[in-house]
């Protein structure tokens, strides 16, 4: 078979770590190709060295057996190369079809536009994938699985040859994986070539026909088309050097009087009537369909969205509604968002510097000046209190992995010694190994230290993993409580899916 790409020993290192340490890889034409590892193992530097995006430091690039000592993005999409990054590179406020077409209107250089010429061309592509859609709507207006479908109409129209989708299934619901897995399939029937990048093995297990794993900026296994599946245990082992046990939590009650507690809590066009009680030493999880208003309910439990109805509990006490965020800080409330990028973390600072972020305003003296002894005393300390692989201080948090990155937003928050932990798809984007790490780091929060944890994710396994109760939501109820030791993930995904 004719390689598409092909790496040998390929070095690239970022603020002194190396990210790439003697990579090899090859990516054959006619194959879905699964790239897994954990995050930092160096996969996303791979890829935008393959996408024109990073130059590497030394070692030799060949796509379509043409060697290249650099390559920048316009030869890179020259060569039939296209990415498909988890933000998908979408332009908003811009019709589907403009979108679709957007680049390749670019590259012709023309004056004058054919509308009429560019909505036919969409048009043609979003029957091709079977995508029923008006090409007039806004992509403002579109969920992700939406979204996702345009950004691959995009890489068609533009004969890709190699498409390369990052995590794409991460905020996909079961139904539109099966659905993305259905056009992935496709393209390769029609000579596309398909890297897949994801963390969620059982996905990967069904989509690929080959496997390349990565540790630590090396290729550590790397299979061939025919040549069978690897089991998930032996994925993990590759990908971590080590065998993970499985652990669930066990509740034990510490008091009876519930750490929050809502009562018909409303919120008009997203949520109502939901009644639930959050105890001291437990994990509640709630799980549905994207749109099922869970977001939007623990939102409004942090004070970012306005409740319209109900009332608040807090360790008996009612407190109300929050008007603000300064009304469940003051409740002892902490909030680790879904999107750790744009609202968790200050990407361009300090790890140092994040991780005292939310307590900064503890460490104020007179005339509002820091001191400076005892804030650095406290980064020590909270910086020590989980392990954080290839950490330095001093650098911003974007030198980190997604990971690690997360890790940080939970550092960040634990610091201020929360009662009660809302966790937003605490795992989504993140390696195994981190996700086991960070699992643990919520059991014991919940045993040892009686935090009450809230934990919003559509990832049954998390669900299993971590919680001892889960709330299953639909169009804004709760619909069902269920206690986790009886029932099981393939059940759980069966509720969460059923009409």
């Amino acid at each position: 078979m004719k390689n598409i790409v092909k790496i040998k020993n390929m070095y690239k290192s970022f603020y002194g770590a190396m990210a790439l340490n003697g990579m090899d890889f090859s990516m054959n034409e006619g194959e879905i190709r699964c790239l897994i590892g954990e995050n930092g193992c160096g996969k996303s530097t791979m890829i935008k060295v393959i996408s024109g995006f990073h130059p590497f430091d030394s070692g030799e690039l060949y796509i379509n057996d043409k060697l290249y000592k650099k390559i920048t993005p316009s030869e890179s999409i020259a060569e039939g190369i296209q990415v498909i990054y988890q933000d998908f590179s979408l332009f908003p406020n811009m019709t589907i079809a403009e979108n679709i077409m957007m680049y390749s209107t670019v590259a012709k250089g023309d004056i004058a536009i054919n509308w009429k010429e560019i909505r036919k061309k969409a048009e043609d592509i979003l029957k091709k994938v079977q995508f029923d859609i008006d090409p007039n709507m806004y992509v403002a207006d579109l969920n992700v699985a939406q979204k996702q479908m345009v950004a691959i109409c995009r890489a068609i129209v533009q004969n890709a040859r190699l498409l390369i989708m990052d995590e794409p299934t991460t905020a996909l619901t079961t139904r539109e994986v099966e659905r993305l897995f259905e056009i992935v399939r496709k393209l390769k029937e029609d000579g596309v070539s398909v890297l897949f990048v994801s963390h969620k093995l059982d996905e990967i297990a069904e989509i690929c026909d080959s496997y390349t794993i990565m540790r630590n900026g090396k290729n550590v296994f790397q299979s061939e088309v025919g040549e069978g599946k690897l089991s998930k245990e032996d994925m993990v082992y590759y990908m971590t050097g080590k065998k993970f046990t499985s652990e669930t939590h066990v509740y034990v009650e510490q008091s009876p009087i519930p750490a929050l507690k809502l009562n018909d809590l409303t919120l008009d066009g997203a949520f109502e009537n939901i009644n639930f009680s959050l105890y001291k030493g437990e994990v509640l999880g709630i799980t549905g369909l994207l749109g099922c208003g869970n977001t939007e309910l623990v939102e409004t439990l942090f004070g970012i969205k306005k409740a319209t109805g109900g009332s608040i509990e807090i360790a008996g006490k009612n407190v109300g509604i929050f008007g603000c965020v300064d009304d469940a800080l003051n409740s002892k409330i902490a909030y680790v968002p879904e999107d750790r990028l744009t609202e968790g973390l200050h990407l361009n600072q300090s790890i140092a510097d994040n991780a005292i972020a939310r307590i900064l305003r503890n460490y104020t003296g007179h005339m509002g000046l820091l001191k400076m002894k005892e804030l650095r005393k406290k980064q020590k300390e909270s910086l020590s209190s989980m392990s954080v692989a290839g950490m330095v201080p001093e650098n911003p948090a974007n030198s980190l992995s997604g990971g690690n990155q997360q890790k940080i937003v939970l550092i960040k928050w634990l610091a201020s010694n929360p009662d009660i932990l809302i966790l937003n798809s605490p795992t989504v984007g993140v390696d195994v190994g981190a996700k086991s790490d960070i699992h643990k780091i919520i059991r014991d929060l919940a045993r040892e230290k009686g935090v009450a944890v809230l934990v919003v994710s559509s990832d049954m396994y998390e669900i299993m993993q971590i919680c001892n109760r889960v709330l299953l939501m639909k169009e804004g109820k709760i619909s069902q409580e269920i206690d986790i030791k009886d029932t099981s993930m393939d059940e759980l995904e069966e509720l969460a899916a059923a009409d």
